[in-house]
């Protein structure tokens, strides 16, 4: 997607500012305000709030706990690989966890778990396509585009206990 064609808004959310973008038709990234893959609005990006308000909408109601399915029109761009994976990772449901390898076992390639973490980690739009919902084989939070605390942040708002977190029905939560 070529600069000059990239419409953005900015979301201020309950986990900070969120770069959102696409084109004229379709949102297809989403930034966290910690990345290693953080972009910035270049000069030729146009801003268009207007343009991003269903999104908005839908992103707020997720963070305050009264929205666990996003319904949004978005296009995913990668690899057909790429495109498998994040299919998957939409399957999630809210409140679960699926490790890398029941990723690859869903996709008929059980020994591609490395492949689905690298597919999972290039996901443009973290949050929306659950990312944060795969974790390791041995339950380990293993890395995340946002940040582990992040990562940590996103699970606990739905309610999935994280190592070293009281039981379930202890826990206590936030939004």
């Amino acid at each position: 997607m070529a600069d000059d064609l990239i419409r953005y808004t900015i979301l201020d959310s309950a986990i900070g500012p969120l770069l959102i973008g696409g084109d004229a038709d379709h949102l297809t990234f989403m930034h966290f305000p910690e990345s290693d893959r953080l972009r910035q609005p270049a000069e030729t990006w146009r801003r268009d709030d207007a343009g991003f308000s269903e999104a908005c909408a839908q992103l707020d109601a997720y963070f305050a706990g009264e929205l666990t399915e996003f319904d949004l029109d978005y296009r995913l761009d990668g690899t057909e690989f790429q495109k498998s994976v994040w299919a998957q990772l939409e399957q999630i449901p809210f409140g679960e966890t699926w490790s890398y390898g029941d990723v690859a076992r869903r996709l008929g390639n059980p020994g591609a778990s490395r492949a689905v973490g690298l597919a999972n980690n290039a996901n443009p739009l973290p949050v929306i396509v659950p990312c944060h919902r795969v974790i390791g084989a041995n339950g380990a939070l293993v890395g995340f585009g946002g940040g582990l605390d992040l990562k940590v942040w996103l699970l606990r708002h739905e309610n999935i206990p994280v190592p070293g977190d009281p039981p379930r029905d202890q826990m206590q939560f936030a939004f």
